[in-house]
């Protein structure tokens, strides 16, 4: 929500000091509401969109429910002690209205049992303190109780690569299968014999909010997460989505797929 009004604050090509004085506060009040320290009133909310000429009801409403609700976010509890991008995309989890995923190398992070993601984590670099390691993976787990629908397509390299040892790889493919029966998730495979299919280096989250303009894009980066909502990119995100779901084995065949290679171990 902070980040779309100062995007429509930006559109409108206005400064912090202008929309401040369109609400008669201060320009660090309206700094501190687009970095989320500080909430807003869905009257001062919908004076702002006003004033930047924002005329898309649906998209509006949207930001309002975000600003006005009264639940404390779980991940609340993690603010100062994890990196900003964590509680970004906890926040994105809890307002999202769909989730699609295509993972090349590693098992998705909503897919993880604790010690796949401990050894994860663990294989950071610079080195993580056993103190920040273990508020990674509490956060991680805690985010996989999650239950919109969630689309995922996992390359057969993130199966057999060993981030932990044999044990701990095929407790995570049998999770795996386990998660596979679950109503909101549908998990597809692409396998190494697959021919032609060049798109596979290309992992990425995508995360349906409650309205189109909010749809976000999340990929990790040698710098670290980067977070996309530009419609041009999301647009040719979509349809890598769909060239990966297509080329992937049905759900049916992913189950046994993962199955059998468990039982390889």
């Amino acid at each position: 929500m902070a980040t779309e009004l100062r995007r429509l604050r930006e559109a409108a090509d206005l400064n912090a000091r202008q929309a401040a004085a369109l609400l008669g506060v201060s320009p660090s009040q309206i700094t501190h509401i687009e970095s989320g320290l500080a909430g807003v009133s869905e009257t001062r909310l919908r004076r702002l969109a006003s004033h930047y000429s924002c005329t898309d009801d649906a998209f509006i409403d949207a930001l309002v429910a975000m600003a006005t609700e009264r639940t404390h976010g779980w991940w609340e509890e993690y603010r100062g002690l994890l990196p900003t991008p964590f509680l970004d995309l906890s926040e994105l989890d809890h307002h999202a209205s769909f989730r699609r995923e295509a993972a090349i190398l590693f098992v998705p992070g909503l897919l993880q049992t604790e010690n796949y993601a401990r050894a994860v984590f663990s294989s950071r670099v610079p080195e993580l303190t056993s103190d920040e390691l273990e508020l990674r993976v509490r956060h991680r787990l805690n985010r996989q109780r999650m239950t919109i629908p969630y689309e995922v397509v996992i390359h057969e390299a993130a199966l057999r690569i060993r981030v932990s040892d044999r044990a701990a790889s095929q407790a995570q493919l049998l999770r795996l299968v386990e998660l596979s029966e679950a109503d909101h998730i549908t998990l597809r495979v692409i396998p190494f014999d697959l021919d032609g299919f060049s798109r596979a280096g290309s992992s990425m989250t995508y995360i349906g909010g409650a309205v189109p303009k909010l749809d976000t894009v999340v990929r990790d980066a040698p710098h670290g997460t980067v977070f996309i909502d530009f419609e041009s990119q999301l647009s040719a995100f979509r349809a890598l989505f769909h060239t990966v779901e297509t080329a992937s084995l049905e759900p049916d065949r992913s189950r046994d797929f993962i199955h059998r290679l468990a039982k390889e171990l």
